[in-house]
């Protein structure tokens, strides 16, 4: 007999990406040619930077003692002076920062400081699968919100049932949006500012792709704007500005007590992230200029590629202002989940079927710009062969 899960496991879907490794590995041994445009893991090189800071970091025994919640004092002042400069505001290093083990796990943790049963969570779908992992284990209710077109795939904050807006304690936005590659402007920033203050709501803003733009645009920080220290915390990473996915180093930003409940939940789960990481995170940062924008035109170039590529395979494909992703319609009747198993079975391309991020994103499919031109050309027109079939 089994031992007994519990409610809150076994509320858990599926993880979107879970089987096809196992799948891409299957193809491969049969000698099928496979092209990965699912997850969000590009093919680029970290900073040179970040490396070598690693490296002389590694070597030093300090490093390796446990870094606690405090972390590396220099990647503290770091961040708060890196904020200062691209969004002009200022952090409490101490006090406003908080180093994490990637974004992922602050944003998955969040919860278990602000929600008990029968309390609501507002979560994009579709979505990043860490928002609603976490708000489940914590024992919260997903109110989970479809992103529409229409809508230009923003959170609609005035159509909540009277039940469900009482209930309210969490708001979990990502602009730039992963997967729909959308944008949302300041007055939709501060709206939802006003909304979770009139509603005691803790704005959970995921910022991982605000680095990842192009054509001149700049996207905001949700503390850029007046009063949200008071109600948000930001979610920073390392994996996709800088290519450091495995590395596992991120932050979150705002209000200090916000920041210190947080903090509070992390020292019961977790010791805080290896210190010669975060010293790397400082040498990363140090480089921004020099490195940054080299890399985010690299992104600029694929995306060029993908969208003409793929209009030329005959799909309908809307050129987005930020992010790694597109976020491109299925052809005809079929579902997301039927054509993504066809682009991988018949043409071995991997791409992300809109329905594993939610039922929202139905009748959608995500490309990540995660290969080089030469492949997404080669992925662009072996997906036009099964519109064709």
């Amino acid at each position: 007999m089994a031992p007994k899960r519990s409610r809150s496991f076994l509320g858990l879907p599926g993880y979107p990406l879970a089987g096809i490794p196992e799948k891409c590995r299957r193809l491969a041994a049969e000698g099928i040619d496979v092209i990965d445009l699912g997850a969000g893991d590009a093919d680029l090189d970290p900073p040179p930077a970040a490396v070598a800071g690693l490296a002389e970091a590694a070597a030093k025994r300090e490093m390796s003692r446990y870094p606690f919640q405090l972390g590396l004092p220099t990647f503290r002042e770091s961040v708060a002076a890196w904020m200062e400069k691209r969004f002009g505001v200022c952090m409490d290093p101490y006090k406003e920062v908080l180093p994490l083990l990637g974004s992922k796990e602050g944003i998955a943790k969040l919860p278990l400081a602000f929600l008990d049963p029968g309390d609501v969570a507002v979560i994009p779908d579709p979505g990043y699968q860490a928002y609603k992992g976490g708000v489940i284990l914590a024992g919260g209710e997903p109110h989970l919100v479809p992103l529409r077109p229409e809508n230009d795939f923003l959170i609609p904050l005035d159509e909540f049932s009277e039940d469900v807006q009482r209930r309210i304690r969490m708001l979990y936005l990502n602009y730039p949006n992963n997967p729909t590659a959308s944008s949302a402007p300041l007055d939709y920033l501060r709206d939802a500012v006003k909304f979770c203050h009139e509603n005691d709501v803790v704005l959970v803003y995921d910022h991982a792709y605000s680095e990842i733009a192009f054509n001149g645009y700049r996207p905001p920080s949700i503390l850029e704007l007046e009063g949200a220290g008071g109600v948000a915390l930001e979610f920073h990473s390392f994996s996709k500005t800088y290519n450091m996915t495995g590395w596992r180093l991120g932050w979150a930003a705002g209000g200090a007590d916000l920041i210190e409940s947080l903090s509070r939940v992390k020292t019961w789960i977790d010791t805080g992230v290896f210190k010669a990481v975060q010293a790397a995170g400082v040498a990363a940062l140090a480089s921004y200029d020099e490195w940054v924008p080299g890399n985010v035109a690299r992104f600029e170039g694929r995306r060029d590629v993908a969208v003409e590529s793929l209009r030329e395979a005959g799909f309908e494909v809307t050129v987005p202002k930020a992010t790694m992703y597109l976020w491109v319609p299925v052809p005809g009747d079929e579902s997301s989940l039927d054509f993504a198993e066809r682009a991988l079975e018949e043409q071995g391309i991997v791409i992300l079927p809109g329905r594993a991020l939610g039922s929202g994103g139905e009748g959608f499919f995500r490309v990540a710009l995660t290969v080089d031109e030469e492949r997404i050309r080669e992925a662009a027109e072996r997906l036009g062969r099964l519109t064709k079939a």
